[in-house]
């Protein structure tokens, strides 16, 4: 059986779990009053300790890969590149917005999945699942301007995410949200979606593996205008 560390750290706030292939063994959350890269090595130490664990013994360190913030994502990749090569182990990242719509009832609806972008912009992306099974992406996923968005999904569309967060007191009536506790990306769907893409597969290299991030930062999009204007 394949042992599994997960690491989520796109909240700010970071969670880690521990499984073998698909089955969980064991999760903890980072300590709320330090930044992730300060709890997280900590809290993968205590983690590891409690099944009695030895950093050699992981067989694959999976992260939640983005779309998120750039430094909690930063964290996320760079501790799990550290830690498979420490290891000897193989490293996977997986998509943040799977890892959020996996946290949903196996309810076979469609499900929209949204993360904050700033500046008034969300990444969202439309899943569905058969009854009992694992959310499929029917769309890429997408960044759109929060409010235009929002007035154009269909009444009774299901939707999760931390994104919306931005929305307390305001949900639109419309919109069918899921319980606020289902929002946040959590390393036990990052250990459950791991072992499911390895099994078939799916394999990332140590070397290449990069956050996925929900846009292009301020500094690049303002080299880019620049360049645009030059040519």
């Amino acid at each position: 059986m394949m042992k599994i560390l997960a690491l989520e750290t796109t909240e700010k706030v970071p969670t880690m779990a521990v499984a073998e292939d698909h089955r969980l063994l064991a999760s903890a959350t980072g300590a709320a009053a330090l930044r992730s890269a300060q709890s997280l090595v900590p809290g993968i130490r205590q983690l590891l300790g409690t099944i009695g664990w030895q950093p050699a013994d992981i067989e694959l360190v999976a992260v939640s890969a983005g779309p998120g913030s750039f430094t909690g994502l930063r964290v996320g990749v760079v501790a799990a590149k550290v830690l498979a090569y420490a290891a000897g182990s193989e490293v996977l990242g997986v998509d943040t917005l799977e890892v959020i719509a996996a946290a949903a009832p196996p309810e076979p609806r469609p499900l929209w999945a949204a993360v904050d972008a700033q500046r008034g912009q969300w990444v969202v992306r439309l899943f569905g699942r058969s009854d009992g099974g694992w959310p499929q992406p029917l769309e890429p996923a997408a960044l759109v301007d929060r409010e235009r968005w929002l007035g154009e999904l269909p009444p009774g569309s299901m939707v999760t995410g931390p994104a919306l967060r931005k929305l307390a007191g305001r949900m639109p009536d419309h919109l069918r949200p899921l319980p606020p506790e289902l929002w946040p990306p959590a390393a036990r769907q990052v250990a459950a979606l791991a072992a499911r893409h390895y099994a078939a597969g799916c394999r990332d290299d140590l070397w290449t593996l990069a956050p996925r991030y929900s846009r292009p930062s301020a500094a690049e999009e303002k080299l880019r205008r620049g360049k645009h204007v030059e040519g």
